[in-house]
């Protein structure tokens, strides 16, 4: 009785460490499919948020020079009515003498003013995004990253009525075309 009870509890301790082994190999339904071993070596992984990405401050802007000041003058400032019923905004700095501020949608863009040898006003975003050309009959904002158009077509009052006299004073006045003939 003795021997049987002997390799009774050696079969039982060779069947208990089966069992364990067993155990251990199998997958913990809550390891996601890993063995038990496999989870007790890899230290517990914490959920991390995801971090919300706020903008970079603006660079600090240089103190606007006499051309940067006589072209933010030029600026036509107030409402412009673009195409497809859009519209911007355009405002002087209120932090920063000779630098405008374009309002466009949601978005808001502080512009360096520069004088072109074409005579054209360009608007220059200081983080380099977006670019706003103002020439005589109309101005258009451009997206400088993407390539493209953002709004065209944009008519400030005083374009308008730039428009409006060119149109006027090239208009032949009655019959014929407009030609005087000389008196001799």
């Amino acid at each position: 009785m003795r021997l049987t009870a002997l390799l009774l509890s050696g079969a039982t301790a060779a069947a208990l460490t089966l069992t364990a082994g067993m155990a251990a190999a199998q997958p913990d339904p809550n390891a996601g499919g890993k063995p038990a071993a496999a989870k007790a070596k890899t230290p517990a992984k914490t959920a991390k948020k995801p971090a919300v990405k706020t903008p970079p401050p603006p660079p600090p802007l240089p103190e606007a020079d006499d051309e940067q000041l006589a072209a933010a003058k030029r600026a036509y400032l107030g409402q412009y009515d673009c195409e497809f019923k859009q519209s911007i905004n355009i405002q002087p700095n209120a932090k920063h003498a000779g630098y405008i501020d374009v309002a466009y949608k949601k978005d808001t863009f502080t512009m360096k003013p520069v004088l072109s040898s074409t005579g054209a006003l360009r608007l220059e975003d200081i983080t380099g995004r977006t670019l706003m050309v103002q020439i005589a009959n109309k101005s258009m904002l451009l997206d400088v990253k993407a390539g493209q158009r953002l709004v065209d077509d944009c008519i400030h009052p005083e374009q308008r009525a730039a428009i409006e006299a060119a149109r006027a004073s090239s208009a032949p006045a009655g019959e014929g075309l407009g030609i005087a003939p000389s008196q001799q």
